[in-house]
């Protein structure tokens, strides 16, 4: 069996967090290094390794859950004039957990192009 992925720990209360919303295919945190005023992760509860190993039938439900509740999570966090959506796959792309999530990024204008 695989080690647990810090998002797992953090959606099975093992290691404290504060969720900011849950529901049966996903939740959301507050990046602990946020690169933007708003800087929150959403994250599918099944480990998905990376957007590129995301194959089974059920995973494409599960990201397209996530992609409709992306406006959902900005707009109860006041991100109403604007967000930027950012999926990092591999090391070379700044992927940092092997748990595919998805960062959302708001409250300051955003440049292009990104880093």
């Amino acid at each position: 069996m695989e080690e647990k992925t810090l998002f797992q720990k953090i959606a099975d209360g093992e290691i404290p967090s504060k969720i900011i919303y849950r529901d049966e295919l996903c939740f959301a945190i507050y990046d602990i290094n946020p690169q933007a005023p708003k800087h929150i992760l959403l994250v599918p509860l099944k480990p998905i390794k990376r957007l590129s190993e995301a194959t089974a039938p059920e995973d494409a439900e599960i990201l397209a859950h996530m992609m409709i509740t992306v406006p959902k999570i900005a707009r109860q966090e006041g991100l109403t004039d604007g967000f930027r959506v950012v999926i990092n796959n591999g090391l070379i792309a700044g992927e940092t957990v092997p748990h595919m999530h998805i960062h959302i990024l708001g409250g300051r204008p955003m440049h292009w192009p990104p880093g």
